[in-house]
């Protein structure tokens, strides 16, 4: 009988310490693999982040920008753009009042960061001054479906300005001709709005330009003297117009003969004024003021 129990006793042994080899080695497969595996997998790199200030929901055109329309998210500080907001008191200097309240200048969309150029600062209107860069003034074009371009003109655009118009060459002769007199003019304002996410055509009866005051003059002599078309220029178009002029005999090719040229010469004028002595009239030559 004790022998029969030692031989149980031996086995029971033999078996137990089987089962813990097997058991050492499974766990050590299984280290090696968890191991192998956490090798094979690429290693993140944590970046520096701040915490950056965006739409919570579509903020349109004219819109006061609350506190309930924006939310912070981490955002990358390698690629950080331009004009973010990431502290409260600078996006919003006083909440309570609603006079230094800012205003939705562009259009943004979901998860949009909140940027300086598409805000106005706070308590400033949202009209034309915001705008109008440094040394520009706001002018007004009149325009119809002709010269508005059919009504597809949105602020925003840039615009060629034509003149056409008479001129006088002497000898009660006139010529009339089209001349470009200002390239690529911004345009801010079309009738009374401002807002360039307007996508559809409408006819305007007048457009706003931002120019420099010299551009102002020669805008509204023109605008007094002759007519105006306005030509749109494309997005992507960074060329700059050459001096462009041109009249009825160059559009037909019609060459001038020289008889024609010397009467389109202008005579010197001559300038005088009357005085009297006495009972006659005199005409007295002076120099001339134009």
């Amino acid at each position: 009988m004790r022998a029969v129990f030692g031989l149980v006793l031996v086995v029971g042994l033999g078996l137990a310490g089987f089962a813990v080899y097997m058991v050492q080695n499974y766990i050590a497969g299984y280290q090696a693999q968890l191991a192998q595996a956490r090798n094979a997998q690429p290693q993140v790199v944590e970046m520096p982040t701040v915490n950056v200030y965006v739409a919570k929901r579509q903020l349109k055109y004219g819109e006061p920008l609350t506190d309930e329309d924006v939310y912070q998210i981490k955002w990358p500080k390698e690629a950080l753009p331009e004009g973010f907001f990431s502290e409260t008191e600078k996006l919003f200097p006083n909440p309570s009042d609603p006079n230094l309240r800012r205003v939705v200048l562009r259009q943004m969309e979901v998860n949009e960061p909140v940027l300086a150029l598409k805000v106005t600062k706070p308590g400033q209107d949202a009209g034309l001054t915001s705008r109008l860069e440094r040394g520009q003034r706001a002018f007004a074009i009149k325009v119809d479906v002709a010269s508005g371009v059919s009504g597809f003109l949105r602020p925003g655009d840039r615009v060629d300005v034509y003149w056409t118009g008479t001129t006088a060459l002497g000898n009660d002769a006139r010529r009339e001709f089209t001349k470009l007199i200002e390239s690529s003019v911004a345009l801010i304002a079309v009738d009374q709005t401002t807002n360039d996410d307007d996508a559809t055509a409408s006819i305007a009866r007048t457009v706003t330009v931002a120019a420099t005051p010299a551009q102002v003059a020669a805008l509204a002599q023109a605008q007094s003297t002759g007519r105006l078309s306005l030509s749109l220029v494309g997005a992507r178009d960074d060329t700059i117009a050459e001096q462009i002029e041109i009249d009825q005999r160059g559009l037909l090719g019609i060459v001038e003969t020289p008889r024609e040229i010397r009467q389109a010469e202008v005579e010197p004028q001559i300038c005088t004024i009357r005085t009297r002595r006495g009972a006659e009239v005199v005409e007295i030559p002076i120099p001339c003021s134009n």
